[in-house]
């Protein structure tokens, strides 16, 4: 008897972002790899319209109060959110579900909001004694001073939209013409922008994970990119080499592996998250945290599991078990 079987398990996918297609890509394969294991519904969601898909069948879902046309008497046990980007990154579907009390796979709606925020989180995490990169904070409401940000951070510099993912929004700019117009452009996305300096060295991504109430770091993987950067062309499309586990020294490994999990623990995350880091002769850079990683078998997180010997079943069945618990 499959006891997992009675457990109805709602798997969000979408989103109001450019990361829906990243999103749908990463929710159908939770999907798959879970649809024999719980009765799993998955749910589309845009920004007027959550479209909730039993095999072929369509149902709308009324957003106020999360009651599905035609499947009134329907109970989810646990969301599974695949959502990349807003709202399923941002804090907002988080509160969504938590004002329903139902759970959730991954951190809450407090966690997942200051993790999204690269300002915020860099701020947070900078204060605990973490190395970051030099930066400036911009609102759209503020004059730009481009000789300030010249002097404090040079050339050349990334600019990020601060509440953005998978590398939309984030530009580099190698002089003041470029910087202008990489900042006009990250302000159509997010109304704060960060400017930060450029880390010359090895960038290294690093999932980690909750494992039956353990606290898990996965395999660590480099990144080489023929880009000028790690942006969303070398993320997804074959513009980059992930090599997993990455050709470090045993040193370096553990420097990584333990601040990688003191990261985690200092955001109080749940579930499996991926943090990135540069790495240069004067020591280890913190990048950013994401709390809904790609999770297609190519994904980074999901090589990472594989190659510790984690399946994407016994991965999603955990994060699952651990918000239902």
């Amino acid at each position: 008897m499959n006891l997992f079987r009675s457990k109805n398990i709602g798997i969000l996918m979408g989103g109001y972002s450019n990361e829906y297609e990243i999103s749908i890509r990463s929710g159908e394969v939770v999907y798959e790899t879970l649809k024999d294991i719980f009765n799993c519904y998955r749910i589309y969601i845009r920004k007027n319209e959550w479209i909730l898909k039993k095999d072929n069948d369509s149902y709308t879902i009324d957003i106020d109060n999360f009651k599905i046309d035609g499947l009134t008497d329907l109970k989810l046990d646990c969301i599974f959110n695949a959502i990349h980007g807003t709202p399923g990154e941002d804090g907002k579907i988080q509160k969504y579900f938590e004002d329903k009390n139902i759970p959730i796979t991954g951190c809450n709606s407090y966690q997942s909001k200051l993790t999204f925020d690269k300002i915020n989180c860099l701020n947070f995490i900078s204060s605990k004694g973490v190395k970051v990169a030099s930066s400036i904070s911009l609102s759209k409401s503020e004059n730009i001073d481009i000789v300030k940000i010249e002097n404090t951070i040079g050339f050349p510099c990334f600019i990020k939209a601060s509440n953005s993912g998978s590398s939309f929004g984030v530009y580099k700019a190698y002089d003041k013409e470029e910087i202008i117009n990489c900042i006009n452009s990250a302000f159509e996305i997010d109304n704060k922008v960060l400017v930060e300096s450029f880390i010359d060295g090895r960038e290294f991504s690093i999932g980690v994970i909750s494992l039956d109430g353990v606290t898990q770091v996965l395999p660590i993987t480099e990144i080489i990119t023929s880009n000028d950067f790690f942006d969303y062309e070398a993320k997804y499309e074959g513009k980059a080499e992930e090599i997993t586990p990455a050709n470090i020294t045993d040193e370096l490994e553990s420097e990584l592996r333990l601040l990688s999990k003191k990261i985690y623990d200092l955001l109080k995350l749940k579930g499996f998250s991926r943090s990135e880091f540069i790495v240069t002769e004067k020591g280890i850079y913190y990048l950013e945290t994401n709390t809904v990683p790609g999770l297609t078998s190519e994904s980074i997180l999901p090589q990472q599991a594989r190659c510790a010997g984690i399946s994407l079943k016994e991965l999603f069945i955990n994060t699952i078990n651990e918000a239902i618990i």
